[in-house]
């Protein structure tokens, strides 16, 4: 499948003019367009909602294009409440997500009505001692141990997670929570992350409602939701074939009534913790190449580094690169596409197949729009890039600003420094 930008060579050098590279930028069209899909896909649960991972993207502009389209948030600090908060997300707006969590941040989302999903059962005695009490709502995040399978093989090893309660665990929470005050409870898990298959939501779900079932027949809990989390991923790589999010939806379904409905569990409300499929494929890191260099291999310096995307410093992560202008020339030369940074391993790209490659080209690399920005730092000295927004009508919107060294200065207290 070829991978498309939604910017152009032309466009580029436009926004540029204004905005030096490197920076990010939205397709606020394609957030638009996929967010509504999403809704269309679970609409058969009447009690769906999509509660966006703000760790993946955290932009108001972006958080509030999404809440246009009914998602809520996931949040995972407090810092996260906070700026959920600054968007008007409250209530059951806003799912609290945490693990090895500071008491205060509890607190934060009480405060918020947050519904507060515990990773641990030592968690319940830490809630109620910050709160004086338990909210009558809460979650719990379960972890079945083993290894998760798809028809394809091993995803992951839930086993040797950090995260959730084990089944005896999430059982004996239930009935302490019970006992002091919760009547509502969802259940949560998150077993694989960046799937592209239609298998995985279905087999999760099939966990998920196992589970459910049991723990009301044991612990006759009143479990009003089951969150499937995130792990839907995006195809990086231009042969991986996306997700269909429609034939995802209606596995799910199959499963729903398969297994809850006849439990008499047809009333409990789905929801969903997508970042990445959410925000992923509708941002790029734009920058343009500086330097080349010839020695024992082909390299193209550009004025983006790993501070900008860490991705594929950090796993080995493919990012597709497209030369604006040159989409349709021969990728007849082979580069190393690397930053600025005093470490080997500040490459985009490695003996990546591309067109030539000058001084001044614009490289356009694909699905930064999830953990792009929001894994950046400040290595080096190096100064985070500004955000942009492709609007709907063409025209172009900051939404972050570049960071300046006022801005890596500023929790400094030292004489000449330059801080505003």
């Amino acid at each position: 499948m070829e991978k498309r930008a939604f910017l152009t060579r032309e466009q580029a050098e436009r926004i540029a003019a204004q905005y030096p590279t490197p920076w990010h930028i939205y397709d606020e069209r394609g957030i638009r367009e996929n967010a509504m899909r999403v809704q269309e896909a679970f609409a058969w649960n009447p009690g769906f909602r999509e509660y966006f991972a703000v760790k993946a993207t955290p932009n108001p502009y972006l958080m509030n294009i999404l809440k246009e389209h009914g998602c809520g948030v996931d949040c995972s600090s407090e810092t996260e409440l906070m700026l959920s908060e600054a968007c008007g997300f409250r209530g059951r707006d806003i799912m609290f997500s945490s693990n090895d969590t500071p008491p205060e941040e509890f607190a934060c989302a009480d405060r918020l009505g947050a519904i507060i999903n515990l990773d641990d059962f030592t968690h319940i005695r830490c809630v109620e001692q910050v709160l004086g009490r338990l909210p009558e709502t809460m979650s719990c995040r379960y972890n079945p141990g083993g290894m998760f399978e798809l028809s394809n093989g091993i995803m992951d090893n839930p086993g040797d997670s950090k995260y959730g309660m084990t089944p005896e665990q999430i059982t004996e929470a239930f009935r302490l929570m019970q006992q002091k005050g919760v009547k509502h409870f969802g259940l949560h898990a998150f077993l694989a992350s960046n799937t592209v298959t239609t298998e995985y939501y279905p087999k999760l779900a099939g966990i998920l409602f196992r589970e459910a079932v049991r723990l009301k027949r044991e612990t006759g809990a009143d479990i009003r939701f089951i969150n499937l989390s995130g792990g839907v991923g995006i195809p990086y790589r231009p042969e991986q074939e996306p997700n269909d999010i429609f034939a995802i939806a209606a596995g799910v379904r199959r499963v729903y009534e398969e297994l809850l409905v006849p439990a008499g569990m047809g009333d409990v409300a789905l929801y969903t913790e997508m970042g990445r499929f959410m925000m992923g494929p509708y941002g790029a890191l734009v920058t343009r190449a500086v330097h080349e260099k010839h020695i024992y291999k082909e390299y193209i310096g550009t004025d983006a580094c790993a501070c900008n995307l860490m991705r594929p410093a950090m796993y080995g992560a493919y990012h597709h690169i497209t030369v604006l202008g040159k989409e349709h020339m021969a990728c007849d030369h082979r580069y190393d596409i690397v930053g600025s940074l005093c470490e080997n391993n500040d490459k985009f790209a490695v003996d990546r197949m591309l067109p030539e490659i000058e001084p001044g080209d614009y490289l356009y690399i694909h699905d930064t729009g999830a953990h792009g920005f929001s894994m950046g730092y400040n290595y080096n000295g190096k100064l985070r890039s500004a955000e942009l927004l492709l609007k709907t009508d063409g025209s172009v919107q900051q939404i972050r600003r570049a960071e300046t060294p006022s801005d890596y200065f500023a929790t400094l207290d030292f004489p000449g420094l330059p801080i505003k």
